[in-house]
């Protein structure tokens, strides 16, 4: 039986200009993966199928699916740009400074990115009670991989075995790993499922997008996937989906492929920036169309890192869709969707319009650290909520995400 978890008060926190009687629950941060992360549980048949490494010129590159991967400059992350190097960027630049100068200043790679025992150390000083922990570039190979289901079966299995390794589902009841989990066939997805549910994860974790089957592309609602969603539902975990390469297509105005590189000069705007929260609203729109709240309504799904801007038009869509299609819904799709989905919005996202959507007990704070696009420290965050009462910053920066922790079996 699982015991519910209790909020110990711990000695007071000074952050954002508020005492703080707790420490925050940070629903977004990252682990920098290790150099075998990919290939330490391959099988050695399977390799080139997988991930690999080349070096090119002096430089390592992952081989993935047998094509060199760019979406990072350098995945060895030895140096690195420190937490938070994007910071003005994001708030609006006003420094009038490119990216690639903000990026200049790196360090030695810390050990609390791929030490579990470091990070401990390192939330500690940060006053954070607990942290959820997301892969880096995890969630970006399932989109290059996709063709090859026996490919993607294999890697994230290899990967989450890693994972478990290295940071564990639960360490110490602070830090929670989400394994990743692929649809891609609906049995490996159960499979993989329990082995997370036996090592206490308290999350797993998806990619918003289609899912690519030997069937071709799928709803994630699809009754194919039944099975799955009716054990998630059964074992009450949260589901979570992160910003990741969702493989979403900038049909010509721009061009495609998911990249972190930060090129010379100031970068031209364009509508692949939006890619990320175009992904999670057809993702989190179609769960909801498909009555997947109403068919296992035991869901707790947790959007992280996808932005929240999308809500005001997914919510018209929702009504208008309600409206044109009489008796399809039992209950009000606007507020099923508030009843299962928690938003974690960017940090520089106005966090008071997405409470007034989603409600103070729906949104949950996250950092993004120790990435460049997050914040430099994170509880840099509770400046953001300095129009809000003690009650709901309360629940954004804590007691929320310390609930979706917390597994509820039927």
């Amino acid at each position: 039986m699982l015991q519910s978890e209790t909020i110990e008060q711990t000695a007071p926190t000074i952050a954002g200009g508020r005492v703080l009687e707790y420490q925050p629950f940070d629903c977004d941060n990252h682990y920098y993966e290790a150099a075998d992360a990919f290939t330490r549980h391959v099988p050695k048949a399977m390799q080139p199928r997988c991930v690999q490494w080349c070096e090119i010129e002096g430089r390592r590159y992952h081989v993935v699916g047998g094509k060199v991967s760019h979406a990072v400059a350098n995945p060895t992350w030895n140096p690195i740009a420190k937490p938070g190097a994007l910071y003005d960027y994001f708030r609006g630049n006003v420094s009038d400074r490119s990216p690639a100068e903000m990026l200049r200043d790196r360090e030695p790679l810390p050990a609390e990115y791929h030490d579990r025992d470091a990070r401990v150390a390192r939330l500690d000083e940060q006053g954070i009670r607990s942290v959820w922990l997301f892969p880096t570039l995890g969630v970006l190979y399932e989109e290059l991989l996709k063709h090859d289901i026996e490919a993607v079966k294999t890697q994230f299995r290899a990967f989450n075995r890693w994972v478990d390794e290295d940071w564990g589902c639960n360490y110490r009841d602070r830090i929670y790993a989400a394994p990743y989990i692929s649809l891609c066939d609906v049995d490996f997805a159960i499979e993989e499922l329990e082995w997370a549910l036996d090592r206490d994860a308290r999350t797993i974790v998806l990619r918003p997008a289609a899912v690519w089957t030997a069937l071709g592309p799928r709803s994630p609602g699809d009754e194919l996937f039944d099975p799955f969603w009716s054990r998630v539902n059964e074992a009450g975990v949260t589901v979570v989906i992160h910003a990741g390469d969702s493989g979403y297509s900038s049909q010509g105005y721009a061009e495609d492929g998911f990249g972190g590189n930060i090129g010379s000069g100031k970068p031209k705007p364009s509508i692949k920036s939006f890619a990320i929260e175009r992904a999670a609203q057809d993702w989190l729109m179609t769960l909801t169309l498909e009555r997947m709240f109403e068919r296992f309504p035991n869901l707790r799904i947790a959007s992280i890192e996808n932005g929240s801007t999308f809500l005001p038009d997914l919510f018209r869509k929702l009504r208008s869709q309600a409206a044109k299609s009489p008796g399809w819904f039992t209950e009000d799709p606007t507020e099923s969707f508030r009843e299962h989905v928690w938003i974690n919005p960017f940090w520089e996202d106005d966090v008071h319009e997405v409470v007034d959507h989603m409600g103070p007990d729906r949104v949950i704070f996250g950092s993004d650290w120790p990435h460049i696009e997050g914040l430099p420290n994170p509880l840099d965050y509770v400046g953001e909520l300095d129009r809000f009462d003690d009650d709901a910053t309360r629940k954004i920066l804590l007691e929320n995400t310390v609930g979706l922790n917390e597994r509820r079996p039927v």
